[in-house]
């Protein structure tokens, strides 16, 4: 790698935008259960073992294994507009044995998926990176199911975080309703329904 390159990713890591596919590991750090577990997102999504979900921006995968364990008779579907993540994550994924997960390559306007196919959408420190924020909430409205959830988390130390009265204001012009807040100012997970 050239220093160049090299100076580039490190700058983006730092800044704000879309972490570097090579820094995948550090999203994988156990300390990051101090801000928010695993176990702590699915108590606050309430999955069903049967439910469809999709995880927007996963990363390496950090939650989406024990996403998959929590709906054994649904699916989760891993969304990512880098290739590299989800490579990440899907060896990460099978590695554990899990079936029920399907990765697919976004290209940050729009989804391959039916009208009303997902029971829930989450985004854990994702939708502040989004350069299509209005295009992707409108998204998410036509791919939930009547009812459905959607769920953003933001995080304190992220650059891209986006503050709560901005994620309301963003996705009530998509007619999306307010249903639950979890957390502080800081560091918190705000639920809408469609």
């Amino acid at each position: 790698m050239q220093n160049k390159e090299k100076t580039t990713h490190v700058h983006r890591f730092a800044g704000k935008g879309v972490c570097p596919y090579q820094y995948a590991f550090t999203l994988l750090i156990p300390l990051r259960n101090l801000v928010l577990s695993p176990r702590k997102l699915l108590k606050m999504l309430s999955l069903q073992e049967d439910s469809s979900v999709l995880e927007v921006g996963p990363g390496p995968g950090y939650f989406s294994p024990h996403v998959a364990r929590a709906i054994p008779k649904g699916k989760l579907v891993l969304a990512d507009i880098q290739p590299e993540m989800l490579a990440y994550a899907k060896k990460r994924i099978e590695k554990k044995g899990l079936r029920n997960v399907s990765y697919h390559l976004c290209n940050g306007v729009t989804f391959p998926f039916d009208a009303a196919s997902f029971d829930t959408i989450f985004l854990v420190a994702v939708l502040g990176e989004i350069e299509n924020k209005d295009r992707y909430a409108a998204e998410f409205y036509r791919m939930l199911k009547p009812g459905g959830l959607l769920s953003v988390s933001e995080l304190p130390g992220d650059p891209d975080r986006m503050r709560r009265e901005e994620i309301s204001d963003l996705l009530e012009k998509e007619e999306f309703s307010f249903d639950r807040f979890f957390g502080s100012r800081r560091n918190f997970t705000i639920h809408f329904r469609k």
